[in-house]
């Protein structure tokens, strides 16, 4: 075993535990510098709290189980039809690629037919999205 050989599992642990370490503390990091600099400003903790508790609230999307249905359906049909393929006529491994592509644009497709349609059919009392 030469020296390079011993290094390798030495930078597989400092890669595995070590960067996304350094990530979550630069994260913290920031979110904490930033408080901070909102106080030296002359703002108030309630204030700071206010300010960011307002931007991580959005409207929930009630679709949403339904676009990763059909986009987790056309992918697996993009799968098995590129798969298949591959099998019966050798295709190149680019048309698979494209194929499993193709197949999650279509889904996407879909799901917007199949929202669309729902909204325009909603009441016109109810909120739309």
């Amino acid at each position: 075993m030469n020296g390079l050989e011993a290094i390798i599992p030495l930078f597989a642990i400092v890669f595995t535990f070590g960067i996304p370490g350094i990530l979550i503390f630069w994260w913290l990091y920031t979110k904490h510098r930033e408080k901070m600099r909102l106080i030296e400003k002359g703002l108030t903790p309630e204030e700071v709290k206010a300010y960011f508790a307002d931007t991580n609230t959005k409207p929930k999307n009630p679709y949403s189980s339904l676009k990763w249905g059909v986009l987790l359906t056309f992918l697996g049909i993009g799968i098995f039809l590129a798969n298949l393929l591959e099998g019966m006529y050798d295709v190149e491994e680019g048309v698979m690629m494209g194929i499993i592509v193709l197949s999650a644009g279509l889904g996407f497709l879909v799901y917007y037919a199949i929202v669309s349609s729902k909204i325009k059919n909603q009441s016109p009392d109810l909120p739309k999205i």
